[in-house]
């Protein structure tokens, strides 16, 4: 595109943004769409600072994209040098990590915040090459009067996303920068390719830790259980292939595990496989005022708190948890990992095979009334809520894990019946050690229960003073 034809697509685009009649192309029509939906003042004078000098170093060293910065620079800095552009390493959200190139440049984009910890989303500053390649996970280059700030319609920039060829999520953008008369439109593929280039190096350094985890594992475990990787990719050890390519790791305190029992294994996991006809079958009742019960196959068992607190914690990261990380929930920063293991021992001699160790977990088939609560809760299945919400979970417990657990089932239980919610369904919760003097859900019983029922009478006595 020469000069004469680049005047005359800037002039268009300025009537277009001053009158806002007409399109500019489909890609930035769509993009400066989201920018003002986002309420992006086009008015605005800079990108926000989001890094302070003392930050920035610290999230560059930790981000996934800093061992190939080099290779980056490399590719890049020298044509940004010689045609005075400025070349750009942003993050998944379009936080500036790194920046270099024309010393002269660089100084005017300092002006708008073109520059190291400042943030370039669409939502943060509209339509600009960063944010938006971010926004479509596709190179983009995006001329003068394109942006939807008006103090950028001097600059033109060429961004391409970088994905991260292990999750395929985005890892952040490489772009080019420049006045607009010094930035061909074509530098958009050059840019492209860097980032491609830098998508490569990160599959090498990817199947290179896949390898040397490979022989750790061949080494030690003698194909023993499926090798996982820490993002879930199965490496080894599936000969039928029923996993396929990928699991979906359980979130911490989720109740959903893969085939099997999780171990943590270098910078992976041990997938070990469970024979859940073979264990016996281990209920926890936890909810309410009574005391703790454990049900082990054909036999019933009444818990100290102690042991009640640790299966809590154990059914709530079904993953497992180290003696430090039980401690820490169990009692805090004071607690102690020394007090935990003679614990376990003694339940483990109550409940035999149901937890294993390294880390501590719970191997047995299990059910908890706690966790098919939260199950209930996702359902919108408030008639049912009720019924399965015996009172609070282990309500005696100080341990902060489990008091945070409880107060979430408790403001969850409570907001989901008076919101949809029966008379029944509010009456049976009345019952429960905090729904006795609930005095919104008395009011609310009272309301709409016919005055000669007995469950309204109840409830207008206690709410009287």
């Amino acid at each position: 595109m020469g000069d004469a034809n680049l005047d005359a697509y800037s002039r268009r685009l300025r009537r277009i943004h001053e009158t806002t009649v007409g399109e500019p192309r489909q890609l930035i029509s769509a993009s400066w769409r989201r920018s003002k939906a986002a309420g992006v003042d086009p008015e605005s004078r800079a990108a926000p600072l989001v890094y302070d000098g003392s930050l920035i170093r610290d999230v560059r060293e930790s981000h996934p994209l800093q061992p190939v910065l080099p290779m980056l620079a490399e590719t890049l800095r020298r044509m940004a040098d010689e045609s005075e552009h400025i070349m750009i390493v942003t993050d998944a959200e379009g936080r500036i990590l790194w920046r270099d190139g024309d010393f002269g440049t660089m100084r005017r984009a300092d002006v708008v915040g073109l520059a190291d910890g400042h943030h370039w989303s669409e939502i943060s500053v509209g339509t600009n090459g960063i944010g938006t390649a971010l926004a479509t996970r596709k190179p983009v280059h995006v001329y003068s009067e394109e942006h939807l700030l008006r103090v950028l319609h001097c600059w033109s920039c060429s961004s391409a996303p970088i994905i991260d060829p292990d999750t395929g999520i985005v890892l952040g953008c490489v772009d080019v920068s420049g006045i607009t008369r010094s930035l061909h439109p074509a530098t958009v593929a050059l840019v492209a390719t860097t980032a491609k280039l830098a998508e490569a190096r990160l599959a090498l350094m990817m199947h290179e830790r896949d390898e040397r985890l490979r022989r750790k594992y061949d080494a030690l475990v003698q194909r023993t259980g499926v090798l996982i990787t820490k993002t879930g990719r199965v490496l080894a050890g599936d000969h039928s292939g029923r996993l396929g390519a990928r699991i979906t790791l359980p979130e911490p305190g989720g109740t959903d595990c893969p085939a099997g029992v999780l171990e943590p294994f270098f910078d992976g996991y041990l997938l070990r496989p469970v024979s859940r006809t073979e264990a016996l079958p281990l209920r926890l009742a936890f909810l309410g005022e009574g005391p703790p019960i454990a049900r082990y196959g054909d036999r019933f068992l009444t818990l100290s708190l102690r042991h009640a607190e640790i299966l809590t914690l154990l059914a709530l990261y079904p993953c497992g948890l180290t003696a430090e990380q039980l401690s820490y929930y169990l009692y805090g920063d004071e607690g102690n990992p020394a007090t935990i293991r003679p614990e376990i021992y003694r339940l483990r001699a109550q409940l035999g095979e149901a937890v294993a160790a390294k880390p501590y977990r719970l191997v047995a088939p299990l059910t908890a009334d706690f966790l098919e609560l939260r199950q209930l809760l996702t359902a919108h299945d408030p008639e049912a809520v009720a019924r399965a919400y015996a009172g609070p979970l282990l309500p005696r417990s100080e341990s902060p894990e489990i008091r945070s657990a409880r107060d979430e089932l408790e403001v969850q239980v409570r907001t989901s019946l008076l919101t949809h919610g029966s008379a029944d369904a509010l009456w049976t919760y009345a019952q429960t050690v905090n729904g006795r003097d609930d005095f919104q859900i008395l009011e609310r019983v009272a309301a709409a229960l016919p005055s000669s029922d007995h469950r309204a009478a109840a409830a207008r006595a206690r709410l009287s003073p």
